[in-house]
Order: structure tokens, then sequence, then C-alpha cells
């Protein structure tokens, strides 16, 4: 992906940039359980939101599903995935996760992650809104999203984080608890099937080895060790998240149209 400003770049690109291909807050790890929960098989009509570099989509594919639909509101995005990914009953569209723009219950496996966390609570509302339409009954939606930590955390402590990553990460990142985030899915007409977190550790090196393997890790240090602009920005970012380690988390929550 193309990065024209490292300064104001979101921080997911500029770690793209330099190689990491995991972008999402629990990790490989995480991602894995999403997909496992979600039972994929031929069967299945899959559609994610906000696929970026394809890491899960290849996951998904791997289940060989009737059909997956990808959707991301960045056009550079949906170029850079119908290069790289091409197959049978599988296509990436330019699109709004709060309006697809696809039939009512045409999917039986909805997902998305890292995406909910960078807006807005009524926002969140109206992307679970659009999941829930898309979902045929009974299907399932899972997200995979940063966390905050305990449930009883304090207002202070939350702005506190969220103005902090939204700083450091360039974007409007609204993490929320374990228990809001389930609030807002049964809130849309979901059921909780599924939940697992994980510590928020993207840019520490156990997990950055265990997400992109021990020659690619160093790989992507490299790079980041060579480009200033870029390990600014990158290093701003462990910091925040190593302040608050104690207070952030990340989960994937896996539930079902009723």
């Amino acid at each position: 992906m193309e990065v024209k400003d490292m300064e104001t770049a979101p921080g997911h690109w500029i770690l793209a940039k330099m190689g990491k291909k995991v972008l999402r807050p629990g990790g490989k790890e995480l991602t894995e359980k999403l997909v496992n929960n979600l039972e994929i098989s031929n069967q299945d009509d899959v559609i994610e939101f906000a696929p970026g570099l394809g890491f899960t989509a290849n996951l998904s594919l791997q289940k060989q599903p009737h059909s997956y639909i990808g959707v991301d509101a960045d056009p550079e995005a949906i170029a850079y995935l119908q290069n790289k990914i091409k197959g049978d009953n599988l296509r990436f569209v330019n699109g709004n996760a709060q309006e697809v723009g696809l039939n009512d219950a045409c999917a039986t496996k909805v997902y998305g992650e890292a995406m909910l966390t960078m807006h807005a609570d009524h926002r969140k509302a109206n992307i679970i809104k659009e999941a829930h339409r898309l979902l045929k009954p009974g299907g399932l939606y899972a997200i995979h999203e940063i966390g905050l930590t305990p449930n009883d955390i304090s207002q202070d402590l939350k702005s506190s984080i969220q103005k902090e990553l939204a700083k450091t990460i360039r974007v409007n990142a609204r993490p929320l608890t374990v228990n809001e985030w389930e609030a807002l899915l049964q809130q849309e007409g979901f059921e909780i099937m599924f939940k697992s977190t994980n510590g928020m550790h993207l840019l520490e090196s156990k997990r950055l080895i265990s997400d992109e393997g021990f020659i690619k890790a160093l790989k992507i240090g490299w790079r980041i060790t060579t480009n200033t602009l870029a390990r600014k920005r990158i290093l701003a970012m462990r910091k925040v998240f190593r302040k608050y380690e104690k207070h952030m988390n990340a989960v994937v929550i896996v539930a079902k149209k009723v």
C-alpha cells in the first residue's frame, strides 16, 4: 500500500508499509479463533467488512465457502486485493460498511476486524445493524476489536486511552470494554455465542514473531530501524500500548442473528 505522508497516515498503513501482514489487535491467534468459530463451510455465503491486506480473507477462503464478498471503503485497498486474491465466487467491492448496497439476508456469515473500534458509538451501531440486515436468520456475525479492561474502568481513564490512541494512530480510535461490545451486539438483535480475549501486544517482539514468523519479523524490524519517520510513529504507538497495557486488550466475539 502507498503511504504518501508518514506523519498523517493511519498507523495500520504505516505497519503495512513496513511489511507487517497481520494487523489485527489480538494477532493471528485471535483471528484464527474468529474464523474457526464462524465454522465456515462450502454452504456459506461470507461477507467481510474492511478486509485490509487480505490476511483473514485468505483464511476464510481456505474453508471454500459458497461465495465471498470483501467490502472496503478504501479504493486502494480494493485494487490491491483484486490483484492479490483471485478465485471463483469471489469479489471485492468498494463500499461503506454502514450501507453495503447488497440484498437483505444475502449472507450466512459476516465479520469485520479492527474497524468498529475506529468509529463513534452510533456508527458502530449502524455497522452492526447492517451486518444484521445482511445475515439470514441464524447467521453468524464476528468482530475482532480493541477492548478496555476491567469492565468497570473509570470514564476518565477510558477517555484518556481513547484520546492518546487517536493521537498516535491518527484515527478516531474508541475501544470499549468487553461488556460494552457485547451490549452493542445484543441491542441490535444478536445472541453472544463465543468470546475470547488476548493482550494488546501488537508491537511486541514475541507477538511479531508469532504473527509473521522469525525471518519476516527480522525484515520488518530492519525496515523500521532504517526508516526514521516510520520508526518515530511506530515507537509512539508502542509507547501508548505499553502505558495502558493493564487496561487494554483485544477481543473476538461471535454472535448469532436471532
